[in-house]
C-alpha cells in the first residue's frame, strides 16, 4: 500500500478551444500591436494563444481556457462596434469579466472621438451606467476612486453634447481647497493662483478636441473653467455643467452650485470621498447630498469600486492596500471600544493626608 503522504495530487489537465472571427481585419486588430494583445492574455491568465489566420487557439487549464474564450468574444463584440482594442482595453476586460458581470462588453459604445482620432468609450460597466444615466437625467453624481474614468467620461458627454448642439456652453468648476499648502504663497493674482487646481480639467479637454480649438472656444465663453466660488449668483441655462473634486465642497457650496441650474440644462458631479481635505470637523457637501438627495426623481447617484480604475493596473492595488489598511484601523478602533466597555477602569481614590500632630 501506497503511503498516503507520497500521493501526489492529480494534475489538471489542459484544455483546449478555438475561437474564429472570421475575418481578417477583425483577427489582426483583436491582435493589437505585435500581437501585444494576445501576449496579455497568456501573460495575465496563463494560457497559450496561438494564431492561424483568423482562429485563435487556446489551450491551458480548463478554467482560464473557458475564461480566455469569453475574453475573446467580447473583445471581437468591441471590435465589430467600431471601436479599437488596445492593451488597457484587454487589462479592464479581463478586470471586468472577472467579477462574473453578466452584460457583454460589446454593449460599450462610443460617446466621443478625440481630437487624435481615437474613440472614447466606457471601458467598464459601471461607466457604461453612469453615461447612460448622463444621457437619461439632468443631475448626476459619479462616486468613486481616482482613476475611474467620473470626469473623463462627463468632459466626453459634455463635449458630445456641444457637439451635437443639445447645449450652448460647457462650464467646468472645481473647488480651489488648500491640501497641506497655502494658496497665497503662490505668486501671480487670483486666476494664477487657482489655475493649478483647474489644469486636471484642461488636460481632458484639450485630450477631447484640438488645443487650437479648445482655447478658441474658451476665448468665446463656451467653454468656462472656473473656481466653484465663481459660480455664486449665476443661473445657468443651456448648459452642461461639471463639477470636479465634490468631495472638497462644504454643504453650503453644494447647495450653492445645485441651485444654479437652469433651463435645458445638465449638472454632474464627481468626487471620491475617501479623499477629504477639508478642515477636521467639516462634513463634505458631496457625502451630504448623497444623504439626502438619493431618493429625487432626475438624481442619480453612479457608483465606482477599485474595478473601474482605468489607470495602470498598479493603481487598483494601491487602492485595495489603504482600504485594507482603513477598515483594519476601524476594526482595531472598535475593538478597543469594546475592551473600554466591557473593563472600565477603576477611578483612583483620592489620597488623603493625614493631620500632622502637634
Amino acid at each position: 500500500m501506497r503511503n498516503p503522504a507520497s500521493l501526489e495530487a492529480p494534475a489538471v489537465r489542459p484544455t483546449s478551444a478555438k475561437v474564429d472571427v472570421q475575418d481578417n481585419e477583425t483577427a489582426l486588430a483583436l491582435c493589437g500591436n505585435q500581437n501585444e494583445n494576445l501576449k496579455l492574455i497568456e501573460r495575465r491568465l496563463g494560457v497559450r494563444v496561438g494564431q492561424r489566420g483568423t482562429e485563435l487557439l487556446l489551450s491551458g487549464p480548463a478554467d482560464a481556457v473557458a475564461f480566455a474564450v469569453r475574453l475573446v468574444e467580447n473583445l471581437e463584440e468591441i471590435i465589430r462596434a467600431g471601436r479599437t482594442v488596445y492593451r488597457e482595453d484587454v487589462e479592464q476586460a479581463i478586470k471586468v469579466l472577472g467579477r462574473g458581470g453578466a452584460e457583454s462588453l460589446g454593449e460599450l459604445g462610443p460617446v466621443l472621438k478625440s481630437s487624435g482620432n481615437r474613440q472614447i468609450a466606457p471601458k467598464s460597466l459601471a461607466q457604461k451606467r453612469y453615461v447612460e444615466a448622463i444621457r437619461a437625467n439632468d443631475i448626476v453624481f459619479g462616486i468613486g476612486p481616482a482613476g475611474t474614468g467620473k470626469t473623463y467620461l462627463a468632459m466626453a458627454m459634455a463635449v458630445a453634447f456641444l457637439q451635437e448642439r443639445k447645449v450652448k456652453r460647457i462650464i467646468l468648476a472645481r473647488p480651489a481647497v488648500e491640501a497641506g499648502e497655502k494658496l497665497g504663497f503662490l505668486p501671480g493674482d487670483l486666476a494664477e493662483k487657482v489655475n493649478p487646481y483647474l489644469r486636471p480639467l484642461y488636460d481632458a479637454l484639450h485630450d477631447m478636441m484640438a488645443g487650437e480649438r479648445a482655447a478658441q472656444l474658451v476665448e468665446q465663453g463656451v467653454i468656462e473653467v472656473a473656481p466653484l466660488a465663481f459660480m455664486r449668483g449665476r443661473t445657468l441655462n443651456d448648459a452642461f455643467v461639471i463639477l470636479d473634486e465634490a468631495q472638497n465642497t462644504t454643504v453650503e457650496q453644494m447647495k450653492m452650485f445645485l441651485t444654479r441650474l437652469g433651463y435645458n440644462s445638465k449638472a454632474v458631479v464627481t468626487g471620491d470621498v475617501t479623499q477629504v481635505d477639508l478642515p477636521i470637523g467639516k462634513m463634505s457637501g458631496l457625502n451630504h447630498a448623497r444623504s439626502i438627495l438619493k431618493n429625487i426623481d432626475g438624481i442619480v447617484f453612479s457608483e465606482f469600486t477599485e474595478v473601474d480604475v482605468v489607470r495602470h493596473p498598479l493603481v487598483q492595488e494601491v487602492i485595495r492596500a489603504y482600504d485594507r489598511f482603513e477598515a483594519a484601523k476601524e476594526q482595531a478602533a472598535k475593538e478597543q471600544e469594546a475592551r473600554e466597555a466591557q473593563d472600565p477602569a477603576e477611578p483612583e481614590t483620592p489620597e488623603v493626608e493625614e493631620p500632622i500632630a502637634t
